[in-house]
């Protein structure tokens, strides 16, 4: 691998005018260390700025594609960075990931966190993704309380850890607010087959009306309410309960039991079946 940046020039207005705020702090630094420590395969950074987790990512000797939008940091970069380093010149919400396993790292820019993350999710070949976001962001992403609604819809193929609270004086600039860090990690097994019909129902019950899990999910149509009635019981899911509040496993068995018993005359649903697509 070579250190030359690749890639188009872009405008260049500094990292702090493209959204970046800069992680300085080297206790952070260590502790994304350590998390990407114990994974395989090469290493994608997202905003790797002037590379202050670029380098020390690089002494694990592993290849590391470094993406920054900034031309001119890019290239000071690219002079400074061993030759496992590639610095690609690209916004990441264009970037092709690579087609071939492989770890993310990143310091999101906080102006941008959900469309990047939506993008990494989209992703197919990484298995891990360290990364710092706004701490609010970060808590939800995790399930810490509450789940966000792209958090459920992707539950059951990755699993989301919140690590640790990064406060704003670990950025230069220091933001408004604290970061948090946190990983995402794919799956070995999908709690859910049916991609298309689970993502569809999460959104429509955490769109839908009504005043409590019971009643949003009844609305949908999708399931009898015997049934519905019979796994809030089972689980000791209250009938209250918010869609924020369910973990990982309760929304996979919540969407299996819809699948497999839809409300009667409902067209597409019915015992073991998908709701229409």
């Amino acid at each position: 691998m070579s250190s030359r940046p690749s890639g188009g020039p872009r405008p260049s207005g500094g990292p702090h005018e493209l959204g970046q705020n800069l992680l300085v702090d080297r206790s952070v630094i260590r502790a994304i260390e350590r998390l990407v420590a114990p994974t395989t395969g090469p290493i994608v950074e997202i905003g790797a700025g002037d590379g202050a987790l670029t380098l020390p990512l690089s002494r694990s000797e592993r290849p590391v594609t470094a993406v920054e939008i900034d031309p001119g940091v890019a290239r000071r970069l690219a002079r400074r960075a061993p030759d496992n380093v590639t610095v690609a010149i690209r916004d990441v919400l264009r970037f092709r990931f690579p087609k071939h396993p492989h770890v993310i790292v990143g310091n999101l820019p906080f102006h941008l966190t959900t469309a990047i993350l939506r993008r990494i999710l989209a992703a197919p070949h990484w298995h891990t993704a360290v990364l710092v976001a706004q701490w609010e962001v970060a808590r939800r992403r995790a399930g810490v309380g509450g789940a966000s609604m792209l958090t459920a819809r992707s539950w059951p193929w990755f699993e989301f850890t919140l690590h640790e609270r990064v406060p704003a004086r670990s950025f230069r600039p220091s933001p408004s607010v604290d970061g948090g860090l946190f990983t995402m990690t794919r799956r070995a097994t999908p709690l859910v087959a049916d991609r298309h019909g689970y993502q569809r129902f999460v959104e429509r019950v955490f769109t839908g009306p009504g005043r409590g899990l019971r009643e949003i999910v009844a609305r949908t149509g999708q399931v009898d309410r015997r049934a519905l009635d019979g796994w809030l019981r089972r689980t000791q899911v209250g009938a209250q309960a918010l869609p924020k509040d369910l973990t990982a496993h309760q929304w996979a068995s919540l969407w299996n039991e819809v699948a497999g018993h839809g409300a009667p005359g409902r067209p597409g649903t019915g015992r073991g079946g998908r709701a229409r697509r």
